[in-house]
């Protein structure tokens, strides 16, 4: 690949992170105040000031929030791809800062369905503008949401390669493991596969404990250039490569159950940043099911199509494994606040600059955070590393 193909790779970097997470479950804080909380916290985690920021992301609106952090960015991003949202604001902020149009990008999520329904606070329910797909083709036939598309991709997934429900279960197991570790993690007790088969059935062949957690969660990330990150307060973790390819909305349109998108933007995330998949140290990937995860293993290269259920049964993906996997506990036992792409981000960040703790992966350099918006639709892969080696 020429150097025209990487113009990306090593020109910005991601400088601050926050996310706040409990193991309740629930948080004190709600809306506008939990965003600027973050975002404060994001930027005093690089040594900078809203002062600084000339560029805003957030998946509902940039305007509302920049009017109400009294800033006035030349660069603004409302993208809104579900889950994978935050993968994509990273990506096009990026770009944006290696073409010259800002300097210092924020995005931020927060979200808090744990506590509104405890309070009995009311949720909008959002769709895409226009006529809603799912009305018309897929609601009336029974399909429950979210984990009637899932457990269609899971029983495809089954059916072709022969993949089972115990092997399934080991990534939520070896997810657990890593939030025994996080003691910010929702649950931290330990679980087995048998407890996962013996957990409540969802949408055959999903059991309850192959499902994402609901929780209250928020996080936020800063990203400014190479030259500039090396001069603030923490290390800098720099953009390798970032890509991103949606090819449905729907379940009942996506083109093969058994391969997302992101067989399409892994490579492209990949060949940016000029390395393979076993160059990789953390992978932290989308975990709203265990077939979720399954997928990205095949899609982004770390093993063969149909092979990621052997791949993931002997627990390499836990702490101590050949491939160590949402190492702060996933959705599947941290957090899942609804679009979990955020905590992707900052996860990554944090184990690259080596501030986990208990569950740190030694000497990590490169991670990848891999994002899943909607219904295995959106799929979005930062590759980031310690080194901006062009």
């Amino acid at each position: 690949m020429s150097r025209s193909d990487r113009t990306l790779r090593g020109a910005a970097a991601v400088v601050g992170v926050a996310d706040d997470a409990s193991p309740t479950g629930e948080l004190d804080r709600t809306g506008r105040a939990l965003e600027v909380a973050m975002v404060l916290a994001a930027l005093d985690d690089a040594g900078l000031t809203l002062d600084d920021v000339d560029g805003v992301c957030h998946a509902e609106s940039s305007m509302a929030l920049a009017e109400y952090l009294g800033v006035h960015p030349r660069y603004t991003d409302s993208t809104m791809t579900g889950g994978s949202s935050y993968q994509v604001h990273l990506e096009h902020a990026a770009a944006a800062i290696a073409a010259g149009l800002c300097q210092v990008v924020v995005s931020v999520y927060a979200s808090t369905p744990r506590s509104d329904r405890t309070h009995k606070r009311k949720r909008e329910r959002r769709y895409p503008p226009g006529p809603n797909p799912l009305a018309e083709w897929e609601w009336p036939f029974g399909l429950r949401t979210p984990m009637g598309p899932y457990a269609l991709a899971a029983a495809r997934h089954m059916h072709e390669f022969g993949t089972t429900s115990a092997q399934l279960a080991q990534i939520a197991v070896s997810t657990r493991e890593w939030a025994a570790l996080n003691p910010r993690a929702r649950h931290q007790a330990p679980l087995s596969v048998d407890e996962v088969l013996a957990s409540p059935l969802q949408v055959s062949p999903l059991h309850l404990l192959d499902c994402c957690l609901v929780t209250d969660g928020a996080g936020a990330f800063v990203m400014t250039s190479a030259e500039r990150a090396r001069s603030l307060r923490r290390p800098p973790v720099y953009v390798l490569g970032a890509a991103t390819c949606h090819d449905h909305m729907i379940i009942s349109q996506m083109p093969d159950l058994t391969t997302t998108p992101g067989a399409v933007s892994g490579a492209n995330a990949f060949g940016m940043a000029g390395i393979a998949p076993s160059e990789v140290d953390v992978l932290m990937g989308y975990d709203s099911f265990t077939i979720t995860a399954l997928l990205h293993l095949e899609d982004l290269g770390f093993c063969a199509k149909g092979e990621g259920g052997p791949f993931a049964e002997d627990g390499k993906l836990g702490p101590g494994g050949a491939l160590p996997m949402n190492t702060n506990g996933g959705g599947l036992s941290f957090t899942h606040p609804g679009m979990y792409g955020m905590f992707l981000i900052t996860e990554a960040v944090r184990q690259l600059r080596g501030e986990c703790g208990a569950r740190q992966v030694p000497d990590a350099q490169v991670a990848v955070a891999h994002g899943s918006g909607m219904v295995l639709s959106c799929m979005s892969t930062a590759v980031l590393g310690t080194e901006a080696v062009l």
